[in-house]
């Protein structure tokens, strides 16, 4: 399959483009847009076939659900069997955003999109790319992110052309994404709303409208063998090739601790993940800094990209500095944890 890439900004949308990646989307092929979170893997949210090819491509367990993006208000009911009180709440604050609602889905919904479940992931995404690509498509647009499934999640266009170049018919590249982490997932279909995968919207954000959301046991432990209701739950996920460790304790045990691995890792090639203040006390062969730790929103941008470098680098053991884990820092160490398949040192 030969893959077109074509390049737009939001502020300059070509509008042929758009149409002709719409009518792919509509006959059952595949087109990789930005969002503001990361890119995603397009495909027709209501055709089982395509979701299937949204599985093929990526490599992609089948029981791992699909988020289905949608660009107006209006088309959220016809894919849920009722809207409740509290995912109005939600979408008049958060939507468009990178907020993601579980709510029981209507017949309209095949289980190819939802991973069996009756459930299904809904959101509306802020990129006006994203946007346009989803009314040109018909409403509704299954997307998951944009790479092969576990490698770190794409936040440029030419690492969607790394991944799937020769899987899909065509990649907008709309340039650096906003955020730079998928978007937070809440559960709306249990007794209380529950948070399943930490994101941008924070808990904090979500209990300022919802004061009993709780957060899933398993966010920043490792997943039960339960089958996963949301994207990200249940398998290793946005890994380097590299084999990555996260680190813990203070900056002086820390910075310790891994210059001594370093030091006695002198067969392979070795990276480490620290910040503007830290970093060039390491001894790694690769140092990249996330910015500086008081920058959580700079350190989320960072972190795939950095992932996706080392890669670049051929680098074979990578450490990473732990990061607090309340706020946007939670989803930050989720993904890490994920990535390093929860493989933390603590020092003292």
């Amino acid at each position: 399959m030969n893959t077109k890439i074509v390049q737009m900004r939001e502020g300059h949308i070509d509008e042929v483009l758009i149409q002709e990646a719409g009518e792919i989307l509509k006959a059952g092929g595949l087109v990789a847009f930005p969002t503001e979170t990361v890119y995603g893997l397009g495909g027709d949210a209501l055709n089982p076939l395509s979701s299937k090819k949204i599985y093929a491509a990526k490599g992609r367990p089948s029981d791992n659900p699909l988020i289905v993006h949608i660009a107006e208000f209006g088309a959220l009911a016809p894919i849920v069997r009722e809207i409740p009180g509290n995912a109005w709440k939600l979408a008049e604050r958060f939507w468009p955003g990178p907020l993601t609602m579980i709510l029981y889905k209507s017949d309209q919904v095949p289980y190819e999109t939802t991973g069996g479940l009756d459930t299904v992931a809904v959101r509306m995404p802020g990129n006006q790319i994203a946007r346009k690509l989803i009314q040109a498509a018909g409403g509704y647009v299954a997307a998951p992110s944009a790479n092969r499934s576990g490698r770190p999640s794409p936040t440029l266009a030419k690492y969607v052309a790394e991944d799937l170049e020769g899987r899909v018919e065509m990649i907008i590249d709309g340039g650096d994404v906003e955020i730079g982490l998928e978007s937070t997932i809440i559960d709306l279909t249990s007794d209380r709303p529950m948070v399943l995968r930490p994101g941008y919207i924070t808990r904090q954000d979500l209990q300022d409208l919802l004061p009993e959301v709780e957060e899933d046991s398993t966010l920043m432990r490792d997943d039960s063998g339960q089958a996963p209701k949301a994207p990200g739950m249940k398998y290793r996920h946005y890994a380097p090739k590299g084999d990555l460790t996260i680190v813990k304790g203070t900056e002086e045990s820390v910075l310790a601790y891994i210059n001594a691995q370093c030091e006695r890792k002198e067969s392979k090639k070795t990276g480490v993940i620290g910040t503007d203040s830290t970093v060039g006390r390491y001894c790694a062969d690769v140092r990249k800094s996330v910015g500086s730790r008081e920058d959580e929103e700079a350190v989320a941008r960072e972190l795939y990209r950095i992932l996706r470098e080392f890669d670049d680098e051929d680098v074979e053991v990578i450490y990473t500095e732990a990061f607090d884990d309340s706020g946007i820092g939670q989803a930050i160490m989720n993904r890490l944890l994920k990535a390093a398949g929860h493989k933390i040192v603590e020092v003292l």
